[in-house]
């Protein structure tokens, strides 16, 4: 009888699965969904073939630059992966990988994804792509995460690109609807994340890192909280005051916005990581349906 595959080391699916699970493919799924509205809403009624084969090849090599960015993430955290519960299953926190494979992988995606970007959209895409990764893989989480509680809101540039990034992809510029986009993802980001921060507090600072729940307690936290729903709320109502969208995306904007809000001051009155919980899982709502809100928008008006 032969042995177990488990006895003669991983198989390759197995290592194939961690390498995938690098790229955190739940973010990155957003990554390019944010992108591919940026996309949409930047080409005027029913796209052509060549619009979608563009679009198509800017959604591959912006996945393929957000992927890369992710692995660096975690050959740079696995210290402090390993000791926080939510991200311990991660193959560099369990040394699944090697520094050296997680590397070597990262570095491969990137250059993929920018020669990609560059030979078959334009250079301008490949470019600000190729500033996201570093904003995010080297300043977020090199430089801001260890050092400020700020670093959310510092970070968060980077998180908000993708609308921008697709609207370059289609456009070859950066015009000031994709700038709202960027700003409504800006916005949208420190209470997000924020909102994980309250319920994972002792994770965190264990892990040593000066999260603002660390750093200025559970209170201050919350109430930056409740402020930054106030002014995602007015930044949400930009698109239509622009005119890059109508009514329908209205309703649904002030809808979404008003039940974030409302859990974000529901979590400022009486907290519990119950609560805490819902508004993160709230907030991912709030942005997947904003955005698809857009989308269905562009095309009924």
């Amino acid at each position: 009888m032969s042995a177990p595959a488990s006895v003669h080391g991983p198989t390759t699916a197995s290592v194939l699965r961690q390498f995938y699970a690098l790229t955190k493919p739940r973010v990155v799924q957003l990554i390019v969904f944010c992108a591919l509205i940026g996309m949409v809403l930047a080409v005027p009624g029913v796209p052509t073939l060549a619009d979608l084969q563009q679009g198509a090849l800017a959604c591959l090599g912006i996945w393929l630059v957000a992927g890369a960015a992710a692995a660096f993430n975690c050959l740079v955290e696995k210290g402090i992966d390993a000791k926080m519960k939510r991200t311990a299953w991660r193959p560099t926190a369990r040394g699944q990988l090697s520094d050296r494979q997680a590397l070597i992988f990262s570095a491969a995606l990137c250059a993929i994804g920018s020669t990609l970007l560059w030979f078959t959209v334009n250079p301008l895409t490949m470019w600000l792509t190729f500033a996201t990764f570093v904003g995010y893989a080297v300043i977020y989480t090199v430089i801001l995460k260890p050092l400020t509680p700020q670093n959310i809101v510092i970070g968060g540039a980077s998180g908000a690109m993708p609308p921008v990034l697709g609207w370059a992809a289609m456009t070859g510029e950066v015009g000031p609807e994709a700038l709202i986009l960027f700003l409504i993802i800006f916005l949208w980001t420190p209470p997000h994340f924020w909102a994980l921060a309250l319920y994972r507090v002792e994770d965190y600072r264990k892990a040593g890192l000066p999260m603002l729940p660390v750093t200025h307690g559970n209170e201050f936290t919350r109430l930056q909280v409740l402020l930054y729903t106030f002014i995602l709320f007015a930044a949400c109502l930009m698109p239509f005051i622009y005119g890059m969208s109508g009514w329908l995306y209205l309703a649904v904007a002030i809808g979404v916005s008003i039940g974030f809000t409302g859990y974000a001051f529901a979590l400022w009155r009486n907290y519990s990581d119950t609560l805490a919980r819902k508004t993160f899982r709230f907030s991912l709502i709030h942005l997947s349906v904003l955005f698809a809100a857009l989308l269905v928008d562009h095309y009924l008006r």
